[in-house]
């Protein structure tokens, strides 16, 4: 009898229904978050405004441009090339991703499949449409070249695609082990940096030896890869440094569910919906995607833009680890001069 009530004393009470609600209600939004964060890029993907360029005298060109516009409005961002070379050019500069030349009379579609292979398959149904209109229906073939291709190996770019998640997973994890593993802000900021550059080393020797899902030099896709595992570590590890546990938190959540969504690795920025893509070449998984292709593919042509983007971050990151240490300094000494402050208060009494 008595062993029955010491263990009926011991036993922790069950926990209230209201709890219990709670936890059902959280789990509910969490999962809704993620999956309009994952479903709603996709579902809502297509294509508008996708720079390309018309090459050609301008009374061909206009034909062309109205065409378009009659077509798929809205779908095309038209900029004028003079010829040939000069729409190749936009094209390596990442200033387009393709172009209708109509410069020699008989019109040809000239992609870049490593830009973005969805785009470039849009591109060959508008050169299906066009030799449908021009032979009234009789669908001659239209010349499609792709001047900037997808490695042989990886012909529909899955492994850069791919990508994208690992990528934002290493920041995070380097953020959360250095977190519980490394005292000293210094020493922790020295191991994210440390780890970006074996990590970029690592997943870019994989991505391109093995897996051939990369052209390019290999020195140069690692520092891509590094620099994007960096701006998302020193962040996060910012974040935690000024905020604590909330901060790795916030951090790891807007990275996942905002960055890696709208990073648009897998088919382009402009086929996101709305303003989102434009917004997701603000954040590192979106900036450092596009830094990858171009290095990999354009000879880092169009990666200025990411390149500032990610050191943006970096340096944001730094500066959130250091507020956050030097307030950890100022609290230990107040801690410290209170402490000292006590014997003398004592004696006094």
């Amino acid at each position: 009898m008595a062993t029955q009530a010491l263990h009926s004393a011991a036993a922790p009470a069950p926990s209230p229904w209201t709890k219990v609600a709670g936890a059902v209600a959280l789990l509910t939004a969490i999962v809704t978050v993620l999956l309009i964060a994952f479903a709603w890029p996709s579902v809502r993907s297509s294509v508008h405004n996708v720079p390309i360029a018309v090459a050609g005298p301008a009374a061909a060109a206009d034909q062309v441009s109205a065409a378009l516009q009659q077509r798929l409005p809205d779908a095309f961002e038209i900029t004028r090339a003079a010829d040939t070379a000069a729409a190749e050019r936009l094209i390596r500069d990442r200033e387009v991703y393709g172009a209708i030349d109509v410069s020699s009379g008989t019109p040809q579609v000239i992609t870049a499949s490593a830009a973005s292979a969805s785009i470039a398959q849009t591109l060959q149904s508008v050169a299906t449409a066009l030799g449908q209109a021009q032979a009234q229906g009789s669908s001659p073939a239209i010349a499609v070249r792709d001047i900037v291709a997808l490695p042989a190996d990886d012909p529909r770019g899955a492994g850069l695609a791919a990508a994208a998640l690992p990528l934002v997973l290493a920041g995070m994890l380097a953020a959360a082990l250095l977190t519980n593993l490394i005292r000293a802000t210094s020493r922790r900021v020295i191991g994210a940096l440390t780890f970006a550059a074996t990590g970029g080393l690592a997943l870019a020797a994989i991505l391109q030896f093995w897996l051939g899902s990369l052209d390019g030099a290999y020195l140069a896709n690692a520092g891509a890869i590094a620099l994007t595992i960096a701006a998302t570590s020193l962040t996060i590890l910012g974040l935690e440094s000024l905020l604590g546990t909330a901060g790795l938190g916030l951090g790891a959540a807007a990275m996942m569910l905002i960055g890696n969504p709208l990073a648009g690795t897998a088919t382009a920025p402009e086929m996101l919906p709305g303003w989102s893509g434009a917004f997701g070449q603000l954040l590192p998984p979106g900036a450092g995607g596009q830094l990858l292709r171009s290095t990999a593919f354009f000879d880092g042509g169009g990666g200025a833009h990411s390149v500032i983007v990610l050191l943006c971050w970096v340096a944001l990151g730094v500066v959130l680890c250091l507020a956050g240490a030097l307030r950890t300094r100022r609290r230990v000494t107040t801690t410290v001069d209170d402490a000292a402050a006590l014997p003398r208060v004592h004696a006094t009494v």
